[in-house]
């Protein structure tokens, strides 16, 4: 499917569903997971880890509270065990999974950030291919538009070289 690539806050921003970088226990604390926890304004925390743990590349919907959003989606790329570090595998399964379960929620817009690449510490030019490659390939019923978010200029230029070479649009 086709997706765009947008440097911003992800708490800033306005879909039916926002993607927060989780971990498997679900709480939110620093990174993504704090800038939505700030943004929600209400017990998003809280009603994160009520669904948790998930499984390491697992997904749960809550609320969005006050962001502007219908749903946030808790896509835990990230262990909270071992290592604590994301893989090629729990990075490619929480995209997919999230994807889906906005999906399957009639969801038609969606923001997700380069889940694992932050505090999980996934290379973030590697990180942003898996997740481009699995926006690019997935089949959807509802979503029409997804945002593959940066925060940073520096993150910005990465992923959006990245996605450019996916999307087989060459750099820039």
């Amino acid at each position: 499917m086709e997706f765009t690539v947008v440097q911003g806050d992800i708490a800033e921003q306005s879909a039916d569903a926002l993607v927060n970088a989780a971990g498997t226990s679900l709480r939110m604390g620093s990174g993504v997971a704090g800038a939505l926890r700030r943004a929600a304004n209400g017990p998003i925390n809280e009603a994160a880890m009520e669904r948790g743990p998930v499984d390491l590349g697992g997904v749960t919907v809550t609320d969005a509270f006050e962001l502007d959003a219908e749903v946030v989606v808790h896509a835990a790329a990230m262990p909270h065990y071992g290592d604590g570090r994301a893989t090629a595998e729990s990075v490619r399964d929480a995209t997919r999974n999230a994807l889906a379960a906005a999906d399957e929620r009639g969801c038609g817009s969606l923001v997700v950030p380069a889940l694992g690449c932050g505090v999980a510490g996934f290379d973030l030019a590697e990180g942003a291919r898996i997740i481009a490659e699995t926006i690019h390939e997935y089949d959807p019923e509802s979503l029409r538009d997804v945002r593959f978010i940066a925060y940073s200029s520096d993150e910005y230029g990465t992923i959006r070289r990245v996605a450019d070479a996916v999307r087989g649009e060459g750099g820039g």
